[in-house]
This record gives C-alpha cells, sequence and structure tokens, in this order.
C-alpha cells in the first residue's frame, strides 16, 4: 500500500491518507468542500461545495495517473437527502460513465461541510 498525497487537494484534517494505492487500486478518503489553499471550507451552499469535491478528487485522482472514468464506486455524503436532485446534476458532469454508487443522509460532516464524496478507481478497467 502506499500512500497518496499532494497540495493542490486539501490536507488530510485527521490521521489518515488523501487515499491509498494497492495494486492498480486507489481508495480514496473522503473529500469534503475545502479550498486547497486556505483549507476553508467553500461557499455555504450545495452547489459550490459539490462542485469542490469532484474538484478535489480530481487532483487525487490525477496524483497517481488515474481519471474519473477509471473511478468504479463512489459514495456520497449528504447532511440534507433534499439536496440530492442537485447533487446528481453536478456528479453527472464529472462521472458521466456512471459508477456504481451509494448515497446517504448523514446527521453531520465534518467541519459543517453539506457533501462529501470518496471513491473507487482501477487502472486499466473495461472503459
Amino acid at each position: 500500500m502506499k500512500a497518496v498525497q499532494t497540495d493542490k487537494a486539501p490536507k488530510a484534517i485527521g490521521p489518515y491518507a488523501q487515499a491509498n494505492i494497492s495494486w492498480d487500486t486507489l481508495y480514496s478518503s473522503g473529500q469534503i468542500p475545502l479550498d486547497p489553499n486556505t483549507m476553508e471550507l467553500v461557499e455555504w451552499w450545495i452547489e459550490p461545495q459539490t462542485i469542490q469535491v469532484c474538484k478535489n478528487l480530481w487532483e487525487v485522482l490525477k496524483t497517481w495517473w488515474f481519471e474519473y472514468r477509471d473511478v468504479i464506486k463512489t459514495t456520497i455524503y449528504l447532511d440534507n437527502l433534499s439536496d440530492f436532485k442537485i447533487i446528481n446534476e453536478i456528479y453527472g458532469e464529472y462521472f458521466s460513465h456512471k459508477p456504481s454508487r451509494s448515497t446517504v443522509e448523514v446527521s453531520k460532516l465534518p467541519l459543517g461541510a453539506l457533501v462529501e464524496i470518496d471513491v473507487i478507481a482501477i487502472k486499466n478497467n473495461d472503459k
């Protein structure tokens, strides 16, 4: 296992890696909508937070030459499931290849974020 670390995505806010690589598979930690330069949450509504999470995931993925299309599984954590439709629209722009996905409402996310997403990606999967 090799830890993934990039300064272009937010630093971990606890004792964990941004992601880990095992063989040809990347397992990301959940990304929340932190601006990697300020380590502050972006604006307080769901659209910009979802976009920032997807940007952060992209930076983690490309550190080891993965692409969005390599993602085979995602998990979305929402603090309000009524944001599901908005999340779907934005998510679909980044994950148009339709990986498997779970979406759950949680009572609270780190630092008061509205959304968190983690991914599993495999290189050279059947694209």
